[in-house]
C-alpha cells in the first residue's frame, strides 16, 4: 500500500498538476486575461502591503530559480564541472534558507494585513486568503526540511530529488522509487507544491 501510495502522488500526480497546470493557463489566459489578480487593496496599508509583497517575492524568485536549477540541471553535468555533492547540498541549505526566511517574512505580513485589518479582510475573498497560507504552509514546509538536510550532507538525498525531478520531466518510468524512502517532510512539501501549481489557474 505504501508503494502505491508514492506512487500515485509522486508518479502519477505531477502529471496531473502539470497538465492541469498548463492546459488550465492557456484556457483562461484565452477567455479571462485580466483575472489573474488578488482583489484590489493597494489604498489599504500600503506600507505594510509593500513590505510584505517586497520580501514575498523576492524570496520566492530565489527559492524558484534554486529550485529549478538545483532539481533539473543533469547530474552528470555537476560531476563534470567538479562540484561535490556535499557542496550543492550545503549551497541548497544556505540559500534555499536565507529566501525562504525573507519569503515566509513577506507572507507573514501580507497575511496579518488581509487578515487582521477589517477593511482589507472584506476586500478578499475565499481563493486570495486560501492561496497565502497555502503557500506560507509550503514555505514553512520547505524551512523544515533544513534540519533533515543537515543529516546528509554528503548530498545522496539532494540527488533523489534530482533523479525523481528529472525523471518525471522525461517521462522515466520508476522516478516515484527514489524518493519513497524519504522523510515524510519532503513528501508533505512536494505534495502541497504540486498542489498549489494545480490549483494556480483557478486562482488570481
Amino acid at each position: 500500500m505504501a508503494e502505491f501510495i508514492n506512487t500515485l502522488l509522486f508518479g502519477i500526480y505531477p502529471y496531473i498538476a502539470l497538465a492541469v497546470l498548463a492546459v488550465g493557463s492557456v484556457i483562461r489566459y484565452d477567455r479571462e486575461p485580466y483575472s489573474w489578480r488578488a482583489g484590489s487593496s493597494q489604498l489599504l496599508r500600503r506600507k505594510q502591503l509593500i513590505a510584505g509583497s517586497v520580501l514575498f517575492h523576492v524570496g520566492v524568485l530565489m527559492i524558484f530559480a534554486g529550485h529549478v536549477v538545483g532539481l533539473l540541471t543533469p547530474i552528470a553535468l555537476f560531476d563534470a564541472l567538479g562540484i561535490p555533492h556535499g557542496a550543492k547540498q550545503m549551497l541548497a541549505i544556505v540559500a534555499g534558507g536565507v529566501a525562504g526566511v525573507i519569503a515566509i517574512i513577506g507572507a507573514t505580513l501580507l497575511i496579518h494585513r488581509r487578515f487582521f485589518d477589517p477593511r482589507v479582510r472584506a476586500a478578499s475573498n475565499f481563493s486570495d486568503n486560501m492561496v497565502i497560507l497555502l503557500l506560507w504552509a509550503q514555505l514553512a514546509l520547505g524551512l523544515a526540511t533544513i534540519p533533515y538536510s543537515m543529516q546528509h550532507l554528503d548530498g545522496h538525498e539532494m540527488v533523489k530529488f534530482m533523479d525523481w525531478a528529472q525523471g518525471i520531466f522525461t517521462f522515466r518510468s520508476g522516478a516515484a522509487g527514489r524518493i519513497q524512502d524519504v522523510a515524510l517532510v519532503f513528501k508533505l512539501h512536494l505534495t502541497l507544491g504540486l498542489t498549489i501549481l494545480l490549483l494556480f489557474p483557478f486562482t488570481r
